[in-house]
């Protein structure tokens, strides 16, 4: 069963039932905005989100099952590459970390080239690691964390490229926009954070307690002055983003019964 009929179908279920659209959210932990849009053939749902329905209007998920068997079920190849490149990243930072603090303090002594290299490595691991959860959002809709994501893209697109322009021509210093480069990136991580936060019921709120290391390292990291022990919170917030997108991975690709906490929709 396609779009439009599937919406149809929903709408004069639920409407047998004598159920509103709120009452349904309750049944199935949709948000209303989601179910709208399925009702009036907007978007096509997920199998699972279509079973969650159906079982929530006692309805047999076997009789439209075939129109939508496996659909959206099979894993992006590409979402583990991401990840792998979000692991690299956890490591890679460290040496980059490293690098430009001894450059700040000693000036030009470093090897310029291996800098630049570490910088451009670092940059395209992250990124491809965002992109990764940017295109998970998809399954774990979650606008403001979209939002966040693709803020703290631009902003690794911005300051590493001016990194890089002052490291090939040697006519900035990083030392002279190191503060305002760390007080932008610190409001990324609280945004990310706040993202995260806006998960409800979703993997024992694991999320939400990487919302709150996100935040707080956010904040510690745009005051400047708490940068140092920013790093213990951000360490674990992106050990954290690593555990629930493998998480996220592994649930996309399940093809039994939907989770229910996997069903779970950002709440309005």
């Amino acid at each position: 069963m396609k779009q439009p009929q599937l919406g149809k179908k929903i709408s004069e279920l639920r409407k047998a039932k004598g159920l509103t659209q709120e009452e349904l959210v309750e049944k199935c932990n949709l948000n209303v905005r989601t179910i709208q849009r399925i009702e009036s053939g907007e978007v096509t749902p997920r199998s699972y989100t279509v079973k969650a329905l159906f079982e929530a209007l006692d309805y047999h998920w076997e009789e439209v099952k075939s129109g939508f068997a496996d659909e959206g079920q099979k894993v992006p190849t590409f979402l583990y590459l991401t990840f792998a490149a979000g692991l690299f990243y956890f490591f890679l930072a460290f040496f980059e970390i490293g690098m430009e603090y001894e450059w700040i303090e000693e000036g030009k002594g470093q090897n310029v080239n291996s800098f630049l290299l570490v910088k451009i490595g670092t940059f395209l691991t992250y990124a491809a690691f965002l992109y990764g959860w940017i295109r998970l959002e998809a399954f774990l809709p979650n606008r403001i964390l979209k939002i966040a994501l693709w803020t703290m893209f631009g902003a690794n697109v911005l300051w590493y490229a001016v990194d890089c322009f002052g490291l090939i021509t040697g006519q900035w210093e990083i030392a002279d926009y190191y503060l305002v480069k760390l007080s932008s990136f610190g409001l990324c991580y609280a945004f990310l954070g706040v993202g995260y936060l806006c998960y409800k019921r979703l993997w024992s709120n694991v999320p939400q307690i990487i919302g709150a290391l996100g935040l707080i390292a956010g904040v510690l990291i745009f005051s400047g002055i708490g940068v140092i022990f920013g790093l213990i919170p951000l360490t674990l917030f992106e050990i954290g983003q690593l555990g629930l997108m493998i998480w996220a991975i592994n649930n996309i690709g399940r093809s039994t019964s939907p989770d229910s906490i996997f069903s779970t929709e950002l709440q309005s």
